[in-house]
């Protein structure tokens, strides 16, 4: 019998804590002996998930992905005279320069067509105020991306408000991080699957990997706080980018069934993790040690049995 199921990998953003996700696919290739890349006909990852989806799918393995995240991490989140706090204030936290660097060393002059699995990763426009999506040639109709370097999707991807400028590398448009519509992009995936490549949904599984769900309680002065009780500790964002990711995944699994929905998030306490924290990368990869250990059945069980189909891109 035919095998008509269609996994998707879905990779969260979340900066260097994209670093737990990598070591449990790490952890996955090394415990199962398989190249993760083998299972999942579709990858879609936002920010720093999109990074690793990229590296997946332009043929790096994920041990691969975890030393890139582990040199090129304090370079890219430096703050050798600590002053970077300060200026987050008045303006982007870090230079581009550092990642811009360590990306296009990363994927040299591979584009998105030379990729060997099909790959969705969101940005966002600021000139035009409308999402944008970076798609390997999967379908006749994707013309144009399979042109555009990867370091370029990767550096649109993971420019986080704040904490870098907007990449004006793909036809000078002013793009930022996929995070502020699509942080967990699961829907996306599915989305694309279902309309893009006319898969049903009772054929489609997503495993979906997150960078850390850190338990924060809510101070009361945010139930009547103006401007700066919201942003002043960051909780108007990570209400949004949490309440986001939850409705995502509860969307996920209403339509294709709690059990086509996979989501490894381990939760962790409030300030163990941030975006830019490479001071905590051990930590991360004890994390994710720990949590596919325990897990690791459950992929095996779910995934390991069905075999990508052949992506022949549209366009070279």
């Amino acid at each position: 019998m035919a095998d008509t199921r269609f996994q998707i990998l879905s990779l969260d953003g979340g900066g260097i804590r994209g670093l737990f996700s990598a070591a449990v696919l790490a952890a996955i290739e090394e415990d199962l002996a398989t190249r993760v890349v083998d299972h999942f006909d579709l990858l879609v990852g936002t920010s720093t998930g999109g990074i690793i989806a990229l590296g997946l799918a332009s043929g790096m393995r994920p041990r691969e992905i975890v030393d890139f995240y582990l040199s090129a991490g304090p370079r890219i989140f430096g703050d050798p005279w600590g002053l970077r706090w300060f200026q987050h204030w008045i303006r982007r936290k870090y230079s581009q320069h550092p990642l811009r660097e360590a990306l296009q060393n990363c994927f040299e002059h591979k584009t998105l067509g030379e990729c060997t699995t099909r790959v969705v990763i969101p940005s966002y426009s600021l000139g035009d105020d409308d999402v944008y999506l970076f798609r390997t040639p999967h379908h006749e109709r994707l013309r144009r991306d399979w042109r555009v370097p990867l370091w370029k999707v990767a550096l649109a991807t993971s420019a986080a408000p704040t904490f870098f400028p907007c990449s004006r590398d793909v036809d000078k448009l002013r793009l930022i991080d996929g995070g502020v519509w699509a942080n967990n992009p699961t829907m996306v995936g599915i989305v694309e699957a279902h309309v893009t490549l006319a898969v049903p949904l009772n054929a489609i599984a997503v495993f979906s990997i997150g960078t850390t769900n850190a338990l924060n309680g809510r101070r009361p002065s945010l139930d009547s706080g103006g401007k700066l009780p919201w942003v002043a500790r960051y909780d108007a964002v990570d209400v949004i980018m949490r309440g986001q990711s939850l409705g995502v995944n509860n969307q996920a699994s209403l339509l294709l069934g709690k059990d086509g929905v996979e989501r490894w998030d381990p939760t962790v306490p409030a300030g163990a993790f941030s975006l830019d924290g490479a001071d905590r990368v051990e930590d991360l990869i004890g994390k994710a040690a720990h949590y596919s250990r325990i897990h690791m059945h459950r992929f095996k069980e779910l995934f390991t049995s069905h075999r990508a189909t052949a992506y022949e891109p549209h366009y070279r």
